[in-house]
């Protein structure tokens, strides 16, 4: 789903898009026709061993100029491609970008005229992995992806879905509507830097800024963020839980990372956690979600209760495995503590409190119901997501979600995770200077 009002980021824009050997090389040959029709001016560059997945003329043909494959030879046709390319650029979109070509980029070998281009700009970056789980979750990779982000590049996660081969996990390519939404939403917080060399000037001689600037927006910002949803054991065997995945907690947590903070991310999930987090807490009960939680509180700038936590628990568990009988089985829940509510009453000047509200209620009723928590709690935002609607919710996407502050509320309607997760950070963002913080 695109970005609401941001297609118009891309028109005119010069977008060189980079593509890399690997299956998922076939989306892009969808992401260049979606940049087209957004009026963007396409320069498509393909490594070697994009070319034994796709063709230089399918790229020729959707895009505003014929795709370039070398840094010399015929597929060259200026002295010095990479300079040219990199000067005229607006933004470079790498997708998919493999871990051959990670790895390459962050040791800055300019072997090929893609990273020979990338070293040369001073335009916005966009790099999208996609690989299979095993390859994504290497220590060497997910270094490089830290590296990249903290040197100002964009990195966008890769989902999880079906791979090549017919395996499932982490590393498939996101699809062509959110990669080019997520390059028009980088568009948009690009501001004018005077005397910024390189990228595409405009009338008054100024280019886009690099991402690093952005990305570097809230350095020396600490923040918490929780995902995921606790499990409350029942006896050794058996849990009670809910349905949260960790998807939302986790695109906030990579979208604070990439613009510089320090996050210690709390989950309940089992998913691996984004590339970037300082630090990682893995915990299962609300119980012990309150522990972390409350440990890394204080020290925090930025709290984001983004985890679906159990209300209730078992209030004693069995030490041994429940025997099925032919009677009913009753079980006392007793309520777990309101970690948000703890930390509304506890929190120090200057800290920005986010809290979610998971409801099966839409439209006003959905507002009511955030703006009820907002005060209840003691939260700066409140984000009321309905999780009762088909294609949204709990382990999906997208999200039917309002942002509701004390201010006003920002009703986003269907929107993408990952959107969700950048309009919260720039409003988070926004509340820190208002409390105080130097």
């Amino acid at each position: 789903m695109s970005a609401p009002g941001r297609a118009g980021e891309l028109s005119g824009k010069r977008v060189v898009l980079g593509v890399c050997g690997g299956i998922a090389a076939y989306k892009a040959v969808e992401i260049c026709r979606r940049l087209a029709d957004a009026g963007a001016l396409v320069s498509p560059v393909l490594t070697r061993d994009a070319m034994r997945f796709v063709g230089e003329l399918t790229f020729s043909a959707l895009a505003d100029e014929p795709a370039r494959t070398s840094l010399f030879g015929p597929g060259s046709p200026e002295p010095s491609p990479h300079i040219s390319l990199a000067r005229r650029a607006d933004a470079v979109l790498v997708a998919p970008a493999t871990a051959h070509f990670l790895a390459g980029y962050v040791a800055g070998l300019a072997a090929d005229l893609l990273i020979a281009t990338l070293l040369a700009t001073r335009a916005p970056v966009l790099v999208c992995p996609a690989m299979h789980t095993e390859m994504w979750e290497h220590p060497a990779v997910r270094d490089n992806v830290a590296t990249l982000r903290r040197r100002g590049t964009w990195v966008m996660e890769p989902e999880e879905g079906r791979l090549a081969g017919g395996d499932r996990g982490k590393g498939r390519l996101p699809e062509p509507e959110a990669v080019v939404a997520e390059l028009a939403r980088l568009l948009a917080s690009a501001e004018p830097v005077p005397g910024q060399g390189g990228g595409r000037a405009g009338a008054d001689g100024a280019g886009l800024a690099h991402q690093g600037a952005a990305a570097q927006s809230l350095a020396g910002v600490k923040a918490l963020v929780t995902a995921g949803g606790t499990r409350e054991p029942v006896d050794p065997v058996r849990y009670i839980a809910n349905r949260s995945s960790g998807k939302q907690g986790y695109a906030i947590a990579a979208e604070l990372a990439a613009r510089g903070a320090q996050v210690t991310l709390v989950t309940a999930s089992e998913s691996a956690p984004p590339v970037g987090m300082a630090s990682v807490q893995r915990v299962a009960t609300a119980s012990e979600m309150a522990a972390a939680v409350h440990a890394a509180g204080d020290a925090s700038d930025i709290v984001v209760m983004a985890a679906a936590v159990a209300d209730y628990r078992v209030e004693s568990p069995a030490g041994t495995k429940i025997k099925k009988s032919p009677g009913a089985l009753v079980l006392t829940l007793v309520p777990t503590e309101d970690i948000l509510a703890e930390l509304g009453r506890r929190r120090r000047p200057g800290q920005v409190l986010v809290g979610f509200a998971a409801e099966t209620a839409s439209g006003d009723r959905l507002v009511t119901l955030g703006r009820a928590k907002l005060e209840a709690k003691g939260a700066d935002l409140v984000v009321a997501n309905d999780v009762g609607g088909a294609g949204a919710g709990f382990g999906q996407d997208l999200s039917s979600a309002v942002i509701v502050s004390r201010g006003q509320v920002r009703e986003l309607g269907l929107v993408d995770k990952r959107a969700l997760a950048a309009q919260l950070v720039d409003m988070a963002a926004q509340l820190l200077p208002a409390r105080g913080r130097p």
